[in-house]
This record gives structure tokens, C-alpha cells and sequence, in this order.
């Protein structure tokens, strides 16, 4: 799961990254609204946790043009404004949760479990998981049926992708932005390679089918 946090205050962007990290969250950050904007346009995160007071650009007017935009990865607002008015404002801004600074490293962790539930992105005990295809991420692997699949970094960050977006059609190039990024020197061919390797070790399983090619366009992860 990638998350991308924005906050100015130091001291809680670090301990809310650190938190995340611990809890095998990949993790972006971004001290300013406007940085945060341009991470949340050019990455593909499952989890935005804004701030809404920041310098420049704030979390509502940063929410409200990633909204504009069609971009509707849930939004966590982490602020220290507890009015009712406040909260309003957020939610229709088009936030999907809210918490009052300072708050319980559980209940931040809870809100996170609930969004992402929400959205499709985990199962109902927290378990990332699709059809035979289970998720371990302390081992940083996958499984099927309990058996490890053995995935290097890469073949892992690509099947759980594909995973977190199963059923829907992935080009190429939201492929490769999301796995290798925008700085890597090779190019959107790789995608392929990686495809093939993870048919290969999914073949034991009789599996591989269920990565599937979208001719001229990409790939889509679906049950048979």
C-alpha cells in the first residue's frame, strides 16, 4: 500500500511516517500543500493523509482540485480544529475521514484499515488478498493456497498493484509510473518482463491465467 502524507509540522510528519512504515505502508511525504498536490497528481497512492492549516496551498483547497480533477484516492484529514463547522467543511470538500491532533496511534491506524476497506483496497481482517493470491506483508511476499511465492521487491510492488486494482484494465505506463517511477532510466518494456516472470511463478498453481493481456493497451488481474 502506498500512502502519501502532507504536513508541515516536522515532528508529526515524521511520526506519522514512521508509524506507516513500521507497519509495512510504503510512504511519500510533503511539507506543502503544493508539493503534496504534485506528488497526489503523478503517483498512484492508495491513502492521502492531509493536514489542513499548511503554508500556500491548504488541505482543503488541495483536496478540492485533486477532486476536481477525478482523482478519488481517500483522503484521511489529520487537523487540530475540532469544530463541527470544521469537520463539515472538510468532508465536503471531499474528504473521506477526519481526526483531531493530537490523536491515538491505534485509532490513526484503525481510520487508515477502515478507508482502505472501504475502497476495495483491503479484506475485512486487514489482509490484502484476491481469489487463491494472499499477501504477506512482514515477508514482503506473496501467497497461494499458504504456499510463498518467493517474489523479488519488484515482482512483489507489481502483483500487489495489480491486486488493488484486480478486475480493472492497467495500461503500460500506469504500470511502470507506479512500480519503477517517473526517474527510472529503463522503459515501459520492462512492464512485460515482469508480467512474464510473475505468470512463471504463478504457473505452479495453474494461476497465470488469471493475469490477463489487454492487447495494445496492458494488463488486468481476473479470476477465471
Amino acid at each position: 500500500m502506498k500512502v502519501l502524507v502532507v504536513e508541515d509540522d516536522r515532528a508529526i510528519r515524521h511520526a506519522v511516517v514512521q508509524v506507516l512504515q513500521d507497519e509495512s505502508y510504503e510512504t511519500d511525504e510533503a511539507e506543502a500543500g503544493d508539493e503534496g498536490l504534485l506528488l497526489a497528481e503523478t503517483n498512484g497512492y492508495d491513502l492521502l493523509i492531509l493536514d489542513i492549516m499548511m503554508p500556500g496551498l491548504d488541505g482543503l483547497s488541495l483536496i478540492k482540485e485533486l477532486r476536481k480533477q477525478g482523482i478519488k484516492t481517500p483522503a484521511l484529514f489529520l487537523t487540530a480544529k475540532d469544530s463541527v463547522d470544521a469537520r463539515v467543511r472538510g468532508l465536503d470538500a471531499g474528504a473521506d475521514d477526519y481526526l483531531v491532533k493530537p490523536f491515538a496511534v491505534e485509532e490513526l491506524l484503525a481510520r487508515i484499515r477502515a478507508l482502505l476497506r472501504r475502497d476495495g483496497k483491503i479484506g475485512p481482517e486487514g489482509e490484502l488478498s484476491y481469489g487463491p493470491i494472499t499477501f504477506l506483508p512482514k515477508e514482503h511476499d506473496g501467497c497461494v493456497q499458504g504456499t510463498p511465492l518467493k517474489l523479488t521487491n519488484k515482482e512483489y510492488e507489481l502483483l500487489q498493484y495489480m491486486v488493488q486494482n484486480r478486475e480493472q484494465i492497467l495500461s503500460r505506463s500506469q504500470i511502470f509510473d507506479r512500480i519503477w517511477g517517473l526517474d527510472s532510466e529503463a522503459n515501459d518494456s520492462i512492464v512485460d518482463l515482469y508480467i512474464h516472470y510473475l505468470r512463471k511463478k504463478l504457473a505452479p498453481f495453474q494461476c497465470e491465467s488469471m493475469i490477463r493481456t489487454v492487447r495494445g493497451v496492458g494488463y488486468m488481474l481476473k479470476e477465471a
